[in-house]
């Protein structure tokens, strides 16, 4: 008889009950393994290892597999949204099973319920319908830098997205350091202010982006550069480029994400000027 850890790990750590059955598992076994401590019992009918993502876990116990933010962030790519709160696909017509301490997102998108973490691509389709055109762009940009998504992949998205989002495709490029720069980006495209990016100046270094050939914008991102090295680096990198006849604005993640407004008249103030001079 086939053993239900072995069995529960190939099938990627959590399982239906129904389906180990299908491989010869019987009823018996499962309670005996979770009486014993070496399967948990997620909830009626479903069982997981004990090595399996706590997330993972959650998003079985509410009836589906992790997506949106929640199945790209344990791909690596960068999230825009903060909240932890798993965001659960239930397939089209599967039922939400709410349990102790739920905080789960419940989607039903189309496809058949199932369980684990979308990949990336179906992960990025849902999060446009969940939380629209910044979250979208910002991880479909960092799941390209990472190589997650291929030319083939990328099409496939673009399709799947309503048309007047299509351009977010096409806009995007593959060498953003951060989200951060991504939103930034984007934030600055609707307001016409196109910029150079990641640019190369002599005895500066490189630079996040460049506006109409004087204003530098620098981005740091949820890391931060605060320890004393990095500080001293961007200072000095600052004087080298004031030297130059160069403007440079620099901001955090909680300025970006947080007070835009103030973000936007700071760099709005800085291209007046710059002109004013011309």
């Amino acid at each position: 008889m086939l053993d239900p850890v072995s069995t529960l790990h190939r099938l990627g750590g959590i399982a239906r009950g129904r389906q180990l059955g299908a491989l010869g598992i019987s009823r018996s076994a499962l309670s005996r393994s979770v009486n014993a401590g070496r399967i948990l019992r997620v909830r009626a009918g479903v069982f997981a290892t004990h090595g399996t993502d706590a997330d993972v876990v959650t998003a079985a116990a509410h009836g589906g597999a992790l997506t949106c933010g929640s199945a790209l962030r344990t791909h690596g790519v960068w999230v825009l949204s903060e909240s932890d709160a798993p965001h659960v696909w239930l397939g089209r017509n599967g039922r939400a099973h709410p349990h102790l301490g739920c905080r789960c997102v419940r989607h039903h998108f189309e496809g058949r319920t199932r369980f684990g973490i979308v990949e990336v691509e179906d992960a990025l389709q849902h999060l446009h319908t969940c939380e629209g055109d910044e979250s979208f762009f910002v991880s479909f940009e960092s799941a390209w830098r990472l190589g997650l998504i291929g030319r083939a992949a990328r099409d496939r998205i673009r399709a799947a997205l309503p048309r007047s989002a299509r351009w977010l495709v096409d806009f995007a490029r593959p060498d953003a350091d951060s989200g951060l720069e991504s939103l930034l980006r984007l934030r600055l495209h609707l307001l016409g202010v196109h910029l150079t990016t990641q640019l190369a100046i002599p005895g500066v270094g490189r630079v996040d982006f460049v506006v109409d050939g004087r204003l530098i914008i620098e981005v740091d991102g949820r890391e931060h550069h605060g320890a004393p090295a990095m500080r001293h680096r961007d200072l000095a990198r600052d004087a080298a480029a004031s030297r130059l006849g160069y403007e440079t604005l620099r901001f955090d993640y909680a300025q970006v994400v947080h007070d835009w407004p103030a973000v936007q008249a700071a760099i709005e103030g800085a291209l007046r000027r710059a002109r004013d001079r011309l």
